[in-house]
């Protein structure tokens, strides 16, 4: 069992920073297009090859580090119902509340990273009694990281709001690239 926590922690931990090099790539491919005028339609095709590529790659080689994540996703099967809606809720809602203010996209999207990795997080510890510490990091860094995008946004960049964006991504790749590189390297 301690090898197999191991190797799922291995696992997600791939999944994670596989995550945080497709938010670097997709966020400074899709500058460079907004920045060049080239069609909107572009900024799609970057975001979908940017992580279908790295997981299609990585995924077809490893099927089993796909079943090791797997495994670690379903211990939230045996949750509450009321906690799995809390936990789904705190995944959605900030984004879904991205259509109702779309001017706080950045901090949105910081906010329901942040908030569903902490939940994920504090719900697996008390209900499966797994403490997965790289998601405790996605979720704290990515909460930290409000106030970051908020002084770029609403002083250094305020009157370029593409650099403003840009920089918001790279806080999120951040986020999901120190949760990553700590599963790898860390030793139990």
């Amino acid at each position: 069992m301690e090898d197999s926590l191991a190797q799922i922690r291995k696992a997600f931990g791939m999944l994670f920073v596989l995550v945080a090099l497709a938010v670097f790539s997709a966020s400074s491919a899709s500058y460079f297009v907004a920045m060049h005028h080239y069609p909107f339609a572009l900024h799609a095709a970057i975001w979908l090859g940017s992580f279908g590529l790295p997981f299609g790659l990585y995924f077809a080689k490893a099927r089993s580090k796909m079943m090791l994540i797997r495994s670690r996703m379903k211990n939230s099967v045996s949750w509450p119902g009321a906690i799995k809606a809390v936990n789904g809720s705190c995944w959605a809602a900030p984004f879904a509340l991205i259509a109702v203010f779309p001017s706080l996209l950045q901090y949105l999207i910081l906010f329901g990273i942040g908030l569903g990795n902490m939940s994920t997080y504090i719900f697996m510890k008390r209900f499966s009694g797994i403490s997965n510490n790289e998601q405790l990091i996605v979720g704290a860094v990515s909460l930290a990281s409000i106030p970051v995008a908020f002084v770029i946004d609403q002083t250094l960049f305020m009157d370029n709001q593409m650099v403003a964006v840009f920089l918001s991504r790279i806080l999120i790749g951040l986020s999901y690239a120190f949760g990553g590189i700590f599963a790898l390297f860390i030793k139990k």
